[in-house]
């Protein structure tokens, strides 16, 4: 307790203590019963909440504990009240309640109102009828009568099944027919319960009720969700701490522009003393190393800014380049007439070659797996009438198709059943086939840049030479207008939701479209983007970035909500054609360049001082 001024041992003259209420107030004399001034007999002690004492701890100049916690009550401000309650009940869950009592005595506060501590104790004991007698109680703290009917149905039910859980069916039987029916609320899922008579033994009922079973795992449980039924006034929702601090946490990872790591939301697995901040590695942090946070490093452990590998198997320059879908394997597609297929290693960033398929004979420009990763579709360059649709797994090409030797098949994407595919070109052409090559529907007229199939199996996007995004249901022969854009659309790609589409536009760059509401996003900066191909991706566990290639022979990355890049990767020395991201490898990328070579990245090392400066300048601007 603190001194107030008084050094000296022993009871201070009141004329020289003075009162909490103001030196010229009236002075009180100690109290004498177990409650503070002004709190009615059912409030004993000040939390509301059981207490291991009920003694009364003297203050200082004599005056109990309870007296100087009302003085002190008056100056607390509303926020500060909450922050005593909140850190009451998360001391409370810790088992920590003489420190509960303290502190409520002290500041003068209480956890939650006296009806909702009795409630709570008779819920947690099972003592169902003086629940429901504590429940007339609450109705007058509580917005809305119908909340109690729903709170009183949440007990009943807790009663029925611990009945059938011991045995008495009987009982249960009663609470069932003249307590839950009567309420005329949720008659589904009285239904449902009735059902529960049937049951045979314990362990079925648990199962068919997805149910803990009688005890305190349940009874919290159901106390849990009568918590968030009563004003928090009266009582809090339940783990309101733990709540504020995970949303604070997943707002600032969500504002953080370099975070690539799951959404998680267990809050030991970070500190809560310091800011979330990831930030890329710079030199002066390595000459520094000490001073590197630990989130840095989470961050470089995650994050795509290094070259972990340069495949140089190529002879020519590589013009596409995707991973699969389950992020096992990467095909490359190049000038050289070949496509390869990689074999990447998730632990080490590392990737082999796994097998070549030859054949192409203008070149491989576009790539595009099938959903389950067993097929790939290879198509070439504008002059380029073939496609060719590849077995992965055993190497051989299933199908080779040409409909006319006039035809310019330069773009390709698979519906998502697998079983039928789109494809097009500039000339005209724009088909839809099965795996045999079998023209099913076809659509006249559209000159045709890229090609995307959404989710519902049913349309398809394409871009045209009338620099616009229009969507194709071949179902009932209807098409829409969703993209109008200013300058040619070299390539797009969508998110996996279908929500986004990420634009690769001549001479302005990349673009952000809400496909949905049909409005321009953002306006990425920094590419170099002339009349030439070049695909970007989104990218990162929750696709929060973008990526792209650029004509400046860089890699750009950004976060989806920012205009400016957050790392430009060096390394290739001719426009970098196409990236891909790796997405069951968050921190795994590819970028293809007419350099002929395929730069793999991966996390920085945590390496010494030299060669950490050595990493870093990679990725210097």
């Amino acid at each position: 307790m603190q001194a107030n001024g008084n050094q000296g041992g022993g009871e201070a003259p009141a004329a020289q203590n003075g009162d909490a209420m103001g030196r010229d107030g009236p002075a009180e004399e100690p109290a004498s019963h177990g409650s503070a001034p002004g709190l009615g007999p059912a409030a004993a002690h000040s939390n509301g909440m059981p207490s291991s004492s009920s003694s009364l701890v003297p203050g200082p100049g004599g005056v109990s504990t309870e007296q100087v916690a009302y003085r002190k009550k008056k100056r607390l401000c509303q926020s500060d009240e909450d922050v005593i309650r909140l850190i009451g009940q998360h001391l409370h869950g810790l088992g920590l309640n003489q420190t509960v009592d303290l502190l409520m005595q002290e500041s003068g506060c209480h956890l939650e109102h006296s009806s909702a501590t009795k409630f709570r104790n008779h819920v947690m004991e099972g003592e169902w009828e003086k629940a429901e007698n504590d429940l007339n109680e609450l109705k007058a703290l509580v917005h809305s009568p119908h909340v109690i009917m729903k709170m009183k149905f949440l007990l009943l039910q807790q009663k029925y099944l611990e009945y059938l859980e011991d045995g008495k069916v009987l009982e249960a039987l009663q609470v069932l027919r003249c307590e839950l029916t009567p309420l005329k609320y949720n008659t589904e899922r009285i239904h449902i319960l009735s059902g529960y008579l049937m049951c045979s033994h314990t362990d079925d009922l648990k199962a068919k009720a997805e149910w803990e079973g009688k005890g305190t795992v349940s009874r919290s449980k159901l106390l849990d969700k009568l918590q968030m039924y009563l004003p928090p006034s009266v009582m809090l929702p339940p783990r309101r701490l733990q709540t504020l601090l995970r949303q604070a946490v997943e707002l600032q990872r969500d504002r953080c522009l370099y975070h690539n790591t799951k959404l998680d939301g267990n809050l030991d697995s970070m500190s809560l003393l310091i800011d979330h901040v990831c930030s890329r590695c710079s030199r002066d942090e390595c000459r520094a190393r000490e001073m590197v946070s630990a989130v840095d490093l989470l961050w470089r452990k995650q994050f795509p800014c290094y070259t972990q590998q340069i495949l140089t198997e190529h002879c020519n320059e590589v013009w596409f380049c995707k991973f699969s879908n389950d992020g096992s394997k990467l095909a490359t597609g190049s000038k050289d007439t070949t496509v390869i297929i990689w074999q990447v290693d998730a632990d080490t960033h590392q990737l082999r070659l796994h097998k070549t398929l030859d054949g192409h004979a203008y070149g491989v420009s576009y790539l595009a797996w099938s959903p389950d990763d067993n097929y790939l579709l290879a198509c070439g360059p504008d002059d380029c009438s073939e496609l060719w649709l590849w077995n992965v797994q055993t190497g051989e090409l299933r199908t080779k198709m040409s409909q006319s030797h006039e035809d310019s098949l330069t773009s390709v994407a698979w519906n998502p059943d697998g079983k039928r595919f789109v494809t097009g070109g500039q000339r005209g052409q724009f088909y839809q086939c099965d795996l045999e090559g079998n023209l099913l529907d076809s659509w006249e007229g559209v000159r045709v840049q890229c090609l995307w199939c959404l989710n519902d199996g049913k349309t398809v996007l394409a871009s045209d030479t009338h620099q616009r995004i229009r969507g194709y249901n071949f179902e009932d022969l209807t098409d829409r207008n969703i993209v109008q854009e200013d300058h040619p659309i070299m390539s797009f790609t969508v998110s996996k939701n279908g929500r986004l589409a990420l634009l690769n536009v001549a001479t302005q760059g990349v673009h952000l479209w809400d496909l949905q509401d049909r409005v321009l996003v953002r306006k990425y900066q920094g590419v170099t983007q002339g009349f030439y191909t070049i695909h970007s991706c989104f990218g990162g566990n929750n696709e929060d970035f973008i990526a792209s290639g650029s004509e400046d022979h860089k890699v750009y990355i950004w976060h989806k909500r920012s205009e400016l890049p957050i790392a430009e990767l060096t390394g290739h020395t001719r426009t970098v054609n196409c990236v891909s991201w790796n997405m069951q490898v968050p921190s795994m990328m590819a970028s293809a360049s007419d350099d002929g070579t395929v730069r793999i990245w991966g996390p920085a090392p945590v390496l010494d001082n030299q060669e950490s400066e050595e990493a870093c300048s990679s990725m210097d601007s």
